[in-house]
């Protein structure tokens, strides 16, 4: 076990160091520039961070990151009444998650200590929108008879965090495509929430970091599919 985690962080590249690196100085700068008061988004932020980088290399640790993750944004977003991110980070992020890790563990590749990347075919692509749509209809109704603030822009963040979470445990590449589709909206969401209170601030550059991260990944998981079909 300890030789692999040795492995794992050694795999690291100068660029991934400095991606890293700049992510956290920008979430950390943002801080204290703009709250200083909500260390909980703080160290919500570093964690989601820490994930999507070793999620990009292909790591189940970053699993285990995103499980402790959803439960501090599910409580941020409660703070300001989104309560589509709420439920949809506790009742979807948070169980997928945890439905990752163990397919992540169970499929690991070699003794490389990451995932074995997977290709799905056609018919689950289209059974999963199938499925997407009728729980985007589903949280409309839902988040609308909650009062949930900005209800349209919620509501697509439902979509492509469903979407984004199926794809992570079925461990396509795609996944990280879905996850920049969530950061957009997201984007959407808490630059509204900054216009009210300038401390969401350090909440919405976490989420402009996530979107170049989750770039990121979808090359690294190309680069690592491709590695792997030709050592297979």
């Amino acid at each position: 076990m300890r030789t692999r985690i040795v492995k794992f962080f050694k795999s690291f590249t100068k660029f991934e160091i400095a991606l890293y690196v700049l992510s956290v100085t920008a979430i950390v700068v943002v801080f204290c520039i703009f709250d200083r008061e909500n260390y909980m988004s703080l160290f919500a932020s570093l964690l989601g961070e820490t994930s999507l980088i070793c999620v990009a290399k292909g790591s189940p640790f970053g699993q285990i990151l995103m499980i402790a993750f959803a439960v501090l944004y599910g409580i941020i977003s409660y703070s300001f009444s989104y309560y589509g991110e709420m439920i949809t980070y506790l009742g979807m992020s948070l169980p997928m998650a945890v439905l990752a890790l163990i397919s992540w563990l169970r499929h690991p590749y070699k003794d490389s200590g990451t995932v074995q990347v997977n290709h799905i075919k056609k018919k689950e692509v289209f059974l999963m929108f199938v499925i997407a749509a009728v729980v985007t209809v589903g949280f409309f109704f839902i988040l609308r008879a909650l009062n949930t603030a900005n209800v349209i822009p919620g509501t697509l963040s439902v979509t492509t965090s469903f979407i984004a979470v199926y794809l992570t445990f079925r461990r396509s590449p795609f996944y990280a495509l879905a996850y920049l589709a969530n950061d957009l909206v997201l984007i959407v969401l808490w630059t509204m929430a900054t216009i009210e209170d300038v401390s969401y601030a350090s909440v919405l550059i976490c989420f402009i970091v996530f979107a170049i991260n989750d770039g990121y990944g979808f090359v690294a998981w190309l680069r690592m599919s491709k590695k792997q079909d030709v050592q297979d």
